[in-house]
């Protein structure tokens, strides 16, 4: 084969005349009228929800807890009370993803400190105080305890949702009772139905004081879903609760003043949420 002869042109038959003419071609091309044009793009924005049960932003608007966990008293109280358990229940409203209100009723159980119990074993034996025999009150046979319960109002602010777990701060206040129990142990009997009777010994409450104020609390919690499109959630928090008890007219004689001092512990909970 000749080699290339690359300095003319391959096509010897072009001209600046035709490309001209294909350019005008080209330039007064009509594709049609209006009507074949694709209409213009949707534009799209987030899932809206009209439903009562959900929040535009797809949030539920009303959730139900339940939990339980332990008290640890704080400060004063610590010397008075020991560590015990405790229950939660509750119902929400969700005005966001990010902002909520939850109605709680809390139950936590205290323990009285031996140094407590033998303090008001001394001064049961200084008014004389005899049991349903007519015995001095034996210390080996004195228990008591403490519960407060709460109904409380508490906002709940959400401050990080990832695709499974969560973290939010919640506090607020309300009504506080604290009942403080102390126990003798009695001699009963039991009878069944084929008339056999059986002799038992049982605690039985024999003092009882009460104390009602007003409180508040404050804490720190964490979520887990349980699946990602799931909205139940296990939860853990732990708070700070203070009660703003006061001396009251019920407090006989002030035999047990313990239970009208300020109230201050740390609840510790573990639920789920849904």
């Amino acid at each position: 084969m000749s080699p290339l002869d690359l300095s003319r042109p391959a096509d010897l038959n072009y001209s600046s005349s035709v490309g001209a003419e294909e350019t005008a071609e080209a330039t007064n091309l009509n594709l049609g009228s209006e009507a074949t044009q694709p209409p213009p793009r949707r534009r799209y924005g987030r899932t809206n929800y009209s439903d009562r049960w959900h929040n535009p932003d797809g949030s539920k608007r009303y959730v139900f807890e339940v939990g339980g966990g332990w008290d640890t008293p704080a400060g004063s109280t610590g010397k008075d009370l020991t560590v015990n358990w405790k229950l939660q229940g509750g119902v929400g409203y969700n005005f966001n993803k990010k902002f909520g209100v939850m109605v709680e009723y809390n139950y936590d159980k205290f323990n009285d400190s031996g140094s407590n119990l033998l303090r008001q074993y001394n001064r049961y034996n200084d008014l004389g105080l005899v049991d349903d025999n007519g015995n001095p009150v034996s210390f080996a046979g004195l228990d008591g305890s403490t519960h407060v319960w709460s109904l409380t109002i508490n906002p709940m602010y959400t401050y990080y949702q990832g695709d499974s777990f969560g973290a939010y701060v919640i506090g607020g206040g309300g009504f506080y009772r604290k009942v403080s129990n102390f126990t003798l142990p009695q001699q009963g009997y039991y009878c069944d139905y084929y008339g056999y009777c059986y002799s038992f010994t049982s605690n039985q409450v024999f003092d009882h004081y009460s104390n009602n104020a007003g409180g508040l609390n404050a804490g720190l919690g964490f979520t887990y879903k349980m699946g990602r499109f799931s909205s139940s959630q296990l939860y853990a928090e732990a708070r700070y609760a203070w009660v703003n008890n006061q001396p009251s007219s019920n407090s006989v004689g002030g035999l047990y003043p313990e239970n009208n001092k300020r109230t201050g512990y740390f609840p510790v909970t573990v639920g789920f949420r849904f």
